[in-house]
C-alpha cells in the first residue's frame, strides 16, 4: 500500500496545488483553460510524437495482448454509451463519459506500478497500453466528438467540417508524424529530441494542476450520480472483463496477462478532463471523477496486487 502511495502521492499534491492557487486566487479563473490549451496544444502532442517515434515493430509482436486491452477498453467504452444513451445525454457528453471509463492512467501512475510488481520485464506490455489509450483511443474519442459536434443533414458538410478540424488537431498529427519517423528509422537530431522530452515532461503536470483548478468549482447534485458510474466502471468493470479475456478466453502468458489486469485497474487518466474542457463539456464533473477513482485505486489496485501475487 505504500509503495503505491508514493506512485500516487505527485498526482494527488499537483491536484491539490491548483485547488489552492484557485481557492486563494493566485491563479485566476481562466488559468485552467490556458494550461490545458498549452496541454492540448503544445506538451501532450510532443509526449505521443516523442513516445511513438521511438517504438518498433518487435514492441507490437504479441498480437493477443493488443487484442485483450483493446476488448477491454471497447467493451466498457460502449457499454457506457449504451447506458448514457438511454439516460438521454447529448451525444458529446455519451463520448467522453464513455472515454473516462476507459481510458486508464497507464503513463502517469500504470508504468511506474508495473516496474514496481514486475520489473524491466512488464515494460513492453505498458509501452503497448500506453500508445493504445493515450493515442489510439484518445484519438477514436475526438473523431467521434468532432463528427457529433459537426453532424448535419448533409453529409458532405459534415464530413468537410469534421475532417477540417481532424487534419488540424496536433493530438492527431503527432502520433502519425512519430510513426512516420519510427517507420524510417531516421534519428532526430539530439536538440530537437530534447525539446519533446521538456514539452512532453510538462503534459502531466500542467494538465492535473488544471484539473485542480477546476475542482475548486461547485458541482451540481445531479451530477453525483455521473461520478459514480464513471468510477465503477472504470475501476470495477475494465479490469474484470478484461481480466477474463486475458486469462480464460484469450489466455495470455502470466506475465502479460497480469500486465494488461493490472494496467485495465488503472484510475481514469487525465485525458477525458482535457477534452471536457476543451469541448465545453462537463469539465467540473469529470474532474471529479478523476480525483475519486485515484483516490479509490489506492485499495483496489491493492488488492489486484496481493490477487496477482497469490
Amino acid at each position: 500500500m505504500l509503495a503505491i502511495f508514493n506512485v500516487v502521492f505527485p498526482i494527488f499534491a499537483l491536484i491539490f496545488l491548483g485547488y489552492l492557487c484557485r481557492k486563494r486566487n493566485i491563479l485566476s479563473v481562466n488559468a485552467a483553460s490556458e494550461l490545458n490549451r498549452f496541454v492540448i496544444y503544445l506538451g501532450l502532442p510532443a509526449l505521443l510524437f516523442d513516445s511513438i517515434a521511438r517504438l518498433t515493430p518487435a514492441d507490437f509482436s504479441n498480437l493477443r495482448f493488443i487484442a485483450v486491452f483493446a476488448i477491454g477498453i471497447a467493451a466498457v467504452f460502449l457499454l457506457t454509451v449504451w447506458i448514457k444513451y438511454r439516460q438521454g445525454a447529448a451525444a458529446a457528453d455519451i463520448i467522453i463519459d464513455s472515454l473516462g471509463t476507459s481510458y486508464a492512467n497507464v503513463g502517469f501512475i500504470g508504468i511506474p506500478l508495473c516496474l514496481l510488481a514486475f520489473g524491466h520485464d512488464g515494460m513492453p506490455p505498458a509501452v503497448i497500453a500506453m500508445v493504445m489509450t493515450a493515442c489510439l483511443l484518445f484519438a477514436i474519442a475526438i473523431v467521434l466528438l468532432e463528427i457529433c459536434l459537426h453532424a448535419e443533414k448533409h453529409i458532405g458538410r459534415c464530413l468537410l467540417k469534421t475532417g477540417n478540424s481532424l487534419i488540424r488537431n496536433p493530438i492527431l498529427i503527432a502520433p502519425i508524424l512519430g510513426g512516420l519517423v519510427a517507420s524510417s528509422g531516421y534519428v532526430l537530431p539530439t536538440g530537437v529530441q530534447q525539446l519533446f522530452k521538456l514539452l512532453g515532461a510538462a503534459a502531466s503536470p500542467c494538465a492535473l494542476v488544471s484539473l485542480g483548478l477546476f475542482l475548486a468549482q461547485p458541482i451540481q447534485n445531479k451530477q453525483a450520480g455521473s461520478v459514480s458510474l464513471l468510477v465503477s466502471f472504470k475501476l470495477l468493470l475494465h479490469p474484470a472483463i478484461t481480466a477474463v479475456f486475458a486469462y480464460w478466453i484469450l489466455p495470455l502468458p502470466k506475465l502479460w496477462a497480469d500486465t494488461a489486469l493490472l494496467l485495465s485497474a488503472m484510475p481514469i487518466g487525465t485525458g477525458p478532463f482535457m477534452l471536457a474542457e476543451l469541448y465545453q463539456r462537463e469539465a467540473a464533473l469529470m474532474s471529479r471523477a478523476i480525483l475519486i477513482s485515484t483516490t479509490t485505486s489506492l485499495v483496489t489496485i491493492s488488492l489486484i496486487l496481493a490477487w496477482i501475487a497469490h
